[in-house]
């Protein structure tokens, strides 16, 4: 049962907020108000409807006493009391705590594991898949840098991803990701097993933290494409070393001036993903499950192609439908991850 109390006390924060937005709030608190606002309205929302469904329940509990109505309440009565169980669990996840980078854009790094030229053709396939699924949820994908090899695979591919929900959906992508098939280069006929990771990073934004410029070492060169093609006779790539981390990041676009912008907004996201994995190690050194964890050493998903099948190690999850996931259909995987992970979360509340 969920403490009433604690009910109250959301939807008083709530009202509240709601009528100093009506009034009008100056300068810099209206951002601040209207975000808190936007994430409690759903969970006002879902109070209001236990509330009232708890309320009809009671009143046809009462119709119950009174002989014209009791034949009305006993039709009702079986729908409300088996609503009632569905309800209190909508209302405890809409309660559970809020990951703040959930709602934001997110920066998507796939690079080839062990394989060699398999593993970066394994990598080309995952950036595909995922540019499906994106176009399927109607988010921007803009690809920022790109090294292909001479196979059409992938040495390294940092997307940006926007939309609505992006790091909430994707999150769960991150760590290494296993590939069991005959690679186009075995003319044998063998199996092959091979790897690429996966990083999932949210975008940060300018408020989340304070660079010093003099932690930052910028570099500018010259860029060449893949193959040697398209040389760049300009000093147009830019890179930026962030000399404490030792993180580098490196944009070969045409404009010298687009690549700070793309370099640097790399760097903040990177530190900021460097924080927010400090942060939940401290908060959950003891969790034993992996999953949303940020992970990136852990082997989460192997895709076997000559059984059709995709198994993600963490949930014990198998599909047979291996040729409609790497078409981008990954909603019955990233579903089942959401309610285990939420699951966990409602059983640490409980404790």
């Amino acid at each position: 049962m969920i403490p009433e109390d604690r009910l109250e006390q959301i939807l008083q924060r709530f009202q509240y907020l709601e009528a100093a937005m009506a009034e009008g709030v100056a300068g810099a608190d209206i951002a601040a108000l209207a975000k808190e606002y936007s994430d409690l309205r759903p969970v006002a929302e879902q109070i209001s409807a236990y509330r009232r469904l708890l309320s009809d329940l009671e009143e046809a509990e009462q119709m119950l006493a009174d002989p014209d109505m009791a034949e009305l309440a006993e039709e009702e009565l079986p729908q409300l009391r088996a609503a009632l169980p569905e309800a209190e669990h909508a209302l405890q996840l809409a309660l559970l705590p809020r990951d703040e980078a959930d709602a934001r854009p997110a920066m998507l790094e796939i690079r080839p594991g062990t394989g060699g030229d398999e593993a970066a053709l394994f990598a080309g396939d995952l950036l595909r898949m995922y540019q499906r699924y994106a176009e399927a949820r109607g988010w921007g994908f803009e690809i920022i840098e790109e090294q292909t090899t001479e196979l059409g695979g992938l040495k390294e591919v940092v997307a940006h991803v926007k939309g609505e929900n992006v790091f909430a959906r994707l999150k769960y992508e991150s760590g290494v990701h296993r590939v069991q098939r005959v690679p186009v280069t075995e003319s044998g006929g063998r199996i092959h097993t091979s790897a690429a990771t996966v990083a999932v990073l949210p975008e940060a934004e300018d408020v989340d933290l304070r660079i010093d410029p003099g932690d930052l070492r910028i570099d500018t060169m010259r860029a060449s494409g893949a193959g040697g093609q398209h040389v760049n006779t300009t000093d147009s790539a830019v890179r930026i070393t962030h000399i404490p981390t030792g993180i580098i990041v490196v944009s070969s676009e045409k404009s010298q001036h687009r690549n700070r912008e793309i370099a640097m907004q790399v760097m903040r996201t990177r530190l900021y993903d460097l924080e927010r994995q400090r942060i939940d190690s401290e908060r959950s050194a003891d969790r034993a499950s992996q999953v949303g964890s940020g992970d990136r050493s852990e082997r989460i998903r192997t895709y076997n192609f000559p059984q059709g099948r995709m198994s993600d190690h963490r949930i014990n999850l198998t599909l047979y439908k291996l040729d409609q996931i790497m078409q981008g259909d990954l909603d019955e995987i990233i579903d089942a991850l959401t309610a285990d992970d939420q699951a966990r979360l409602l059983a640490e509340m409980g404790q």
